[in-house]
């Protein structure tokens, strides 16, 4: 039976983070769609982007804040989860839909907002693996809350690999999230409380 363990992408080396990033849409984008306040292929470079990524991880580092988890499958790294505090996420706030907003004053919100699997390795639950470790995590460094946005297609629709980055809904509720608001027809926003905060 293959061994999933994951740490703190500071915690891993460069390489790793590397490998997972190294193909498809994770490759452009380096997660970093929520992060930059403008549309992120008008307004950054794929140079900007790399490096963006290898500054917010600070992977190799092994202290300090970090963006997100790698996973591993018998210590091969085989998947990302970014997880971090909600206000590091300045398009959350800057856009209009109401998911997006809710609960501005609630403290110690860490959101979860994106999926990466590399390829060979899809569709082996290897992203249910990644939200129970957000969890683990969470409880690590004080979350009181963890917050996801996924989508739920319609009955008998799918969604294609990179639309379900941000998870989807049965991903978290396996992993004791919640569904709070089902602000459009396929958004949901989840959360779970954690710790003495629940």
């Amino acid at each position: 039976m293959p061994e999933f363990t994951w740490l703190p992408a500071n915690q891993a080396a460069p390489e790793d983070v590397e490998a997972v990033f190294a193909t498809g849409g994770a490759h452009k984008c380096r997660c970093q769609a929520l992060k930059v306040p403008g549309w992120i292929w008008r307004d950054t470079t794929q140079e900007q982007r790399d490096a963006a990524l290898l500054e917010q991880t600070a992977c190799g580092t092994t202290t300090g804040p970090t963006s997100g988890l790698i996973g591993y499958v018998d210590g091969e790294a085989v998947g990302w989860v970014a997880v971090e505090p909600r206000e590091n996420y300045p398009r959350l706030w800057s856009r209009k839909q109401a998911w997006m907003r809710m609960d501005p004053d609630l403290e110690g919100v860490w959101s979860v907002t994106c999926f990466v699997v590399r390829k060979g390795w899809r569709q082996s639950g290897l992203t249910y693996e990644l939200a129970t470790a957000t969890v683990e995590y969470g409880e690590q460094v004080g979350a009181r809350v963890l917050e996801g946005y996924p989508i739920e297609p319609p009955p008998g629709k799918s969604v294609i690999w990179d639309e379900a980055s941000v998870g989807l809904v049965q991903v978290f509720v396996e992993a004791g999230y919640e569904v709070v608001s089902s602000p459009t027809l396929r958004r949901r926003v989840v959360r779970r409380r954690l710790g003495t905060h629940s």
